[in-house]
């Protein structure tokens, strides 16, 4: 494994010194591009020379460079979306380079900071890109009450995010599964937090330390070739970014209804030059947030007679108490005309300490079923079997459980990326090396603590729950009967409790890359020849330590009593519930008296653990031919995989752990196409074909064995091979008016071997383990995946006083993805799908107000349901319904570079649903409530 690693670094820098340009004397064009108050550069403004035929976009610092320029007099136009464009000539002759630096507008034409600078930002570098892409850059983010990056990018088109107790957390593309995409930031990819993912959970990374996140759809050979959704690339703010310096300070209070509690968030940034030739940008952001969550989650959902009716009911009581540390720090240096060095690194911390109260109904012990009911509701009575009673079973009892989880974790993400470009006459070197890091670490967590009653009475002492499902997101109880037993906290006695030593969770890459390209000017524009070589070195690991304790001989005994509490629930009266913090200080106090299970203890624990290597080394060759009108790119990328896969088998029955290794190596070749053209001005239409793939889950990849007392199994699979998918798209894009564009697109792409999550029923054997019943990972067959983006943008400028300050930006996807999969029972019956995590119906709209001081903007924010998780059969199915959600911001200008604001998130109240499709009706797994947040404060910017 070393030894491959030191080979392909030296393959590295064998390449790098081999491909290193002579410089070469020849006559370029140089210069920059800037709007017209001579603050901002204007990355992705369009640069021609129009005897030539050529063309280029400017950079991040709004340079541009034409490379061999012949000899003559020359026309050069420059051109951005939201103003007119500006024209000079220029004279080359053979004595050496021409500066020319081009400003576009005047002064009230592109404005510094606000919507329809964000506007005409993100449209001219979607105009300018290559392949399909939506770009949201620095003001954009500032214009939303966006609380993280993923939050953010749901405002582009075809971009929704997965929530996590009403927070944004992941990203979808094309309403497509979140581990579907790629996600790097400053060019260094990010690996993720969690254990059991490969997507990156965004809301770790701070709105405010971001300059812009692109989303590019349709990929070219020098990117990396792992993403079907998107490749999601995220930059941090550089010196060079603008003209000007930047000192930017944000101070704002966050109220949460639910928590009825006033939390601090607040940020600087800045950039700054030290010279023509080195600059220093970067920023610090805080934010503290409290919030509750009120939730209901069901499962085992039965039938008796004509009754239906969830065996096991749970009501959870959340307080949460979310922390969020980010910087950043970049470097900027030109040690001449021709390079450009960099430095840049991120570093944010993610802490979450999460309390949990809940109460359990369990009817599913002793097989209890209800004494009575109807279409909505379900009756039971201790000491009653109930209608159709199951054959076979004794008693029958109610059993009620009352918990409180206490776990603190902490995420962390850094990364540190250095590199640059050297650019002279045809020829540009452009080189990098980084190193990224994630982790997510519990130690000390109570995971949960558990108390439980069994009641079994009859006469005085008969107990009775009633249900009532008539609400199909929020059933509700009664207790009948003798209540008063049911609400004493004496009656619950200890259960269990878990205790988390250690969960630790890394994740960490080292990367280097050289790209070498080679321009040759033609009589009409400009071919190039460009190619490279990546290498990535990627370990990610879990280590869980988990004491379980099922028994407690103290002193005195232990029961909730000891331990009581108070709620914040809504929904219902819990009754006596634990304090959030008495068990754990129960605990800590006494633990001699808790009795440790040994076999569940060494069970969890063992059967969590693994470590896996994944090393791809990549290679590509491209040919560019570009004019004013036509831009064509292809070419063949090479990644080759390595995986060494480290885990452990665990025989419940015997308690024998076996470690178990495995490894593999494949090679992928993709190839792509792109065209882009552009028949008139302000008409661009692109078509892209491209083969691309997306490694499996490294959790799922881990040969985790674990084989329960009644033989059943669950187990990781390494021979997953990835998903592998051909693809097209097809976009028209029309720039009109004033910082106003419509686009349309279609894609497809048709998917071999996604992976679900599958429970087998059959006899088998694993790693030497007999088992009955196994739950894996399973490669499925081909999907198919088609779809249509549309996307709106309008400045009403038009429009007489004041409605001339309106704007609106609107766009739709719709995705049609479905595949076909082996579950369940009978494995030669093959089962249509939707792909899980897949979106048919996306929406966003924004409609904005800025005119003089003032400005007012309304997002809302729409994704269709979506299988979630694939049961045995269709009614086992889970599914998360349809979201919309309505947020509000307004700002005033107080003083130049002074703005009040204030934002409403979640005006709509959005809740979370989750549910399966069981008898002819929609039947709760989970519901979840946040309510709105409230955030208020002020920004200012010199």
């Amino acid at each position: 494994m070393l030894n491959s690693r030191r080979f392909q670094a030296g393959l590295l820098a064998g390449a790098a010194l081999l491909f290193t340009p002579a410089l070469a004397l020849a006559s370029d064009v140089v210069g920059t591009v800037t709007d017209g108050s001579g603050t901002r550069t204007l990355q992705g403004a369009e640069v021609r020379i129009v005897e030539l035929g050529r063309v280029v976009e400017a950079g991040r610092d709004g340079g541009f460079r034409f490379g061999d320029v012949p000899a003559g007099t020359y026309t050069v136009v420059a051109r951005y979306v939201g103003t007119e464009p500006t024209t000079s000539t220029i004279t080359v002759s053979d004595s050496g380079n021409v500066r020319i630096d081009l400003v576009l507008g005047g002064d009230n034409q592109i404005i510094v900071v606000g919507q329809a600078a964000s506007l005409s930002s993100s449209l001219s570098r979607q105009r300018a890109a290559d392949g399909v892409e939506s770009v949201l850059t620095r003001d954009s983010i500032g214009q939303f009450p966006d609380q993280n990056v993923a939050e953010s990018m749901r405002r582009l088109p075809g971009v929704n995010i997965l929530n996590d107790q009403g927070e944004g957390r992941f990203v979808s593309v094309r309403g497509l599964d979140p581990e579907l995409n790629s996600a790097s930031i400053n060019g260094a990819r990010l690996p993720a937090p969690e254990s059991d993912v490969r997507s990156v959970a965004l809301d770790v990374v701070p709105a405010e330390l971001i300059e812009s996140i692109e989303v590019k759809k349709s990929l070219t050979p020098d990117m990396d070739g792992d993403t079907i959704g998107a490749s999601i690339e995220i930059n941090t703010v550089s010196a060079f970014d603008r003209k000007k310096d930047l000192f930017s300070v944000k101070v704002e209070g966050s109220y949460n209804d639910y928590a009825d509690a006033l939390t601090p968030k607040a940020s600087f940034d800045f950039s700054t030059k030290l010279g023509d030739n080195f600059g220093i940008a970067g920023g610090i952001s805080y934010y503290k947030r409290k919030f509750e969550t009120d939730n209901i989650e069901a499962s085992d959902w039965d039938k008796a007679g004509d009754i239906v009716f969830a065996r096991q009911l749970q009501y959870r009581d959340y307080d949460v108490e979310r922390e969020r540390l980010g910087a950043s720090l970049n470097l900027d240096w030109r040690p001449s005309d021709t390079t450009k060095l960099y430095a840049r690194g991120l570093y944010s911390i993610f802490s979450d300490q999460e309390y949990r109260a809940d109460l359990t109904f369990v009817m599913n012990e002793s097989r209890i079923n209800p004494v009575s009911g109807t279409a909505t509701s379900a009756n039971f009575l201790s000491n009653n079997r109930g209608l159709n009673p199951p054959a076979g079973t004794d008693g029958a009892r109610i059993e009620i459980r009352r918990r409180m989880k206490d776990r603190f974790e902490r995420q962390r993400i850094g990364s540190l990326v250095v590199g640059g470009e050297t650019e002279t006459g045809p020829w540009k070197l452009t080189y990098s090396a980084s190193y990224s890091r994630a982790s997510e670490k519990e130690d000390g967590s109570v995971d949960p603590t558990r108390f439980q009653a069994r009641f079994n009475g009859s006469g005085a002492n008969q107990v009775g729950v009633n249900f009532d499902y008539s609400d199909i997101r929020r059933p509700l109880f009664s207790l009948t009967g003798n209540t008063a037993l049911v609400n004493n906290p004496a009656s619950y006695g200890f259960n269990e409790l878990e205790y988390t030593d250690l969960s630790d969770s890394k994740d960490e890459e080292w990367a280097v890359r050289a790209d070498l390209a080679r321009e040759f000017a033609l009589a009409n524009g400009t071919f190039t020849v460009q190619g490279g070589i990546k290498s990535r070195w990627r370990d990610k690991s879990y280590d869980l330590d988990a004491l379980v304790y099922d028994g407690y001989t103290g002193t005195g005994g232990y029961t909730l009593a000891n331990v009581l509490g108070a709620q914040t629930y809504r929904i219902a009266d819990l009754g006596p519930v634990p304090s959030h913090t008495a068990p754990t200080d129960f605990y800590n106090s006494n633990k001699n008296g808790f009795t440790l299970n040994e076999d569940d203890t060494t069970i969890n624990s063992a059967s969590s653990d693994y470590a896996i290597t994944e090393d791809v080394l990549a290679g590509y060759l491209l040919g560019r031919y570009d004019t004013d009108t036509l831009r064509v790119v292809g070419g063949v990328r090479m990644e080759r995989t390595y995986n060494d896969i480290r885990a452990f088998s665990v025989n419940e029955d015997t308690l024998d752990v076996i470690p178990n290794r495995a490894t593999r190596s494949y090679t992928d070749w993709l190839p792509s196409l792109t065209f882009r053209y552009e028949p008139v001005r302000n008409v661009v239409l692109r078509l892209a074909g491209y083969k691309n793939l997306v490694r499996p889950k490294l959790s799922n990849l881990a040969p985790r064995v674990l084989v329960n007392e009644d033989a059943e199994a669950e187990f990781g699979n390494p021979n997953l091979r990835p998903y592998r998918a051909w693809n097209a798209d097809a976009s028209a894009e029309w720039y009109f008016a004033n910082g106003s564009a419509l686009t349309a697109g279609l894609f497809w792409k048709s998917i071999d071997g996604f992976i679900v999550n599958v429970t087998e029923t059959g006899a088998g054997e694993i790693l030497g383990i007999d088992y009955i019943q196994a739950t894996t990972f399973r490669n499925g067959e081909t999907a198919k995946v088609k779809g249509l983006e549309l996307s709106y943008a309008q400045r009403f400028t038009f429009l007489p006083a004041p409605l001339d300050g309106l704007l609106l930006n609107a766009n739709y996807t719709l995705t049609d993805a479905t595949g076909t999969v082996f579950a369940g029972d009978d494995l030669t019956d093959p089962r249509r799908i939707s792909l899980p995590s897949t979106s048919r119906n996306t929406f966003n709209v924004v409609l904005g107000y800025e005119k003089g001081r003032v400005s007012f903007r309304a997002a809302g924010t729409y994704r269709d349901k979506y299988l979630d998780e694939l049961g045995g059969s269709a009614d086992q199915d889970r599914y998360v319904d349809q979201h919309f959600q309505l947020d509000l911001s307004a700002k005033y200008r107080v003083a130049k570079g002074v703005r009040l604001f204030a934002d409403w998130v979640n005006v709509t109240d959005a809740p979370y649903f989750a549910y399966q499709n069981f008898e002819g009706r929609k039947r709760l797994l989970q519901y979840e409530k946040y309510s709105w947040t409230a955030k208020f404060g002020v920004s200012a910017s010199f």
